[in-house]
């Protein structure tokens, strides 16, 4: 009822909002998604309290409240907006999207990690071109019959990458070294259903990192057999490499493809474990509603 009751208040509420906003698939997927539960959440604050926070725009399009956007447009909530000047490219977008999130504490170890990677990624391109503009103005400069107009100088160009080490990206990030030297393995090694497992919270960091060495069809085998199925993968690996690094033989009767092998085993096993109860469930629907 209070619920209802505060809804109904803000709804009457002036609100100056527009009549319709570009929501970018790609901006909007730019961030990894809320947990169910975390929507969850998110949805009960705003139908009892209102959507508090303006949503963030370039122009038109929607650049951050995206899931507050979807949730107000599902229960007729009104919302406030505000244009961030600043925009001047989408990547002025991404970087103020990576900004805001590398300091939210929801967000989990990987996801900063993957962040301040992509945040590094972006400043050096953007310094590399400015580095390539301020060659191309000196060359003008030098040669002014070559009819282009000068840019920049090199006292334009802007502080050095602050991510430009592994020390700076787990700073911004707010992790550790090896975490970050992880992270990079998972996105350069890994297999999209084990990037997936690490999202999930199925796989540590570490553990993932050491399930990338894996060729990708054992990788996305010990994903799909879930947290076990990965542990266990994880496990083999690090015991082959514990005999390499001692000089053991490695031991050949659980070799890769006689594992591969349990692994979809196991996956066979536990589908059809969930048919069954999927069959048992519509029984007792059926016999509910009889």
């Amino acid at each position: 009822m209070r619920a209802t009751t505060i809804r109904s208040l803000f709804l009457h509420r002036e609100q100056r909002t527009p009549m319709t906003l570009i929501v970018n698939e790609a901006l909007k997927a730019y961030i990894d998604p809320l947990t169910p539960d975390e929507y969850e959440s998110l949805e009960r604050s705003l139908l009892t309290e209102g959507c508090r926070d303006a949503l963030v725009l370039w122009g038109d399009t929607l650049v951050d409240g995206h899931n507050r956007h979807g949730i107000c447009q599902k229960h007729s909530l009104p919302f406030q907006t505000v244009q961030n000047t600043r925009f001047q490219s989408i990547e002025d977008v991404h970087l103020w999207m990576i900004d805001q999130h590398l300091g939210r504490r929801s967000v989990s170890d990987f996801q900063r990690g993957v962040l301040a990677l992509r945040k590094r990624a972006i400043v050096a391109k953007r310094r590399a071109q400015l580095l390539a503009s301020a060659g191309q103005a000196e060359r003008s400069d030098a040669n002014p019959a070559d009819g282009v107009t000068p840019t920049g100088h090199a006292s334009a160009l802007p502080d050095p990458d602050p991510l430009k080490s592994r020390d700076a990206i787990a700073r911004a990030a707010r992790i550790s070294n090896s975490q970050v030297v992880m992270i990079e393995k998972i996105q350069k090694q890994a297999a999209p259903e084990l990037v997936a497992a690490v999202k999930a919270g199925d796989i540590s960091i570490n553990a993932a990192a050491v399930v990338a060495s894996l060729p990708a069809d054992e990788q996305v085998a010990a994903a799909l057999a879930g947290k076990e199925g990965l542990r266990q993968a994880a496990k083999r690996v690090r015991e082959a490499q514990r005999q390499a690094r001692e000089g053991t033989p490695i031991e050949q009767h659980e070799t890769a493809p006689d594992q591969l092998q349990v692994l979809q085993q196991r996956v066979a096993e536990l589908t059809r474990e969930n048919e069954d109860l999927r069959g048992q469930l519509a029984l007792l629907r059926a016999a509910r509603l009889s």
